[in-house]
């Protein structure tokens, strides 16, 4: 087996996920969003959105503001440094098995 392919298995699982994968990507292109407009962009459930949002929020990759406009809940969230830090470092390891694939 190339030896490349092998950090297949580094892939940090938390991230690997999918619906994770995509969270992570929609936040890394803003500064913040709310949780209306990440539902409407990932087309997952309420509660299955929920529940993403809090692993990487337990992981420390995800930090969560709870506010109100009006009378009306928002939560808002932003990819915190250490979610940063931990995509950048998901699309450098993509990258290297993908032009390891590439040479062969």
């Amino acid at each position: 087996m190339n030896p490349d392919l092998r950090s297949l298995g580094d892939l940090d699982r938390l991230l690997h996920e999918p619906a994770r994968l995509l969270i992570a990507s929609i936040l890394y292109s803003v500064e913040e969003a709310d949780f209306l407009y990440l539902l409407n962009n990932t087309n997952l459930t309420r509660g299955n959105l929920s529940t993403h949002l809090s692993k990487l929020e337990e992981a420390g990759y995800v930090q969560i503001e709870k506010t109100f406009k009006g009378k009306l809940p928002r939560t808002i969230c932003r990819l915190a440094p250490a979610g940063r830090a931990a995509f950048d470092e998901y699309r450098k390891k993509l990258k290297h098995i993908s032009d390891a694939l590439n040479r062969g």
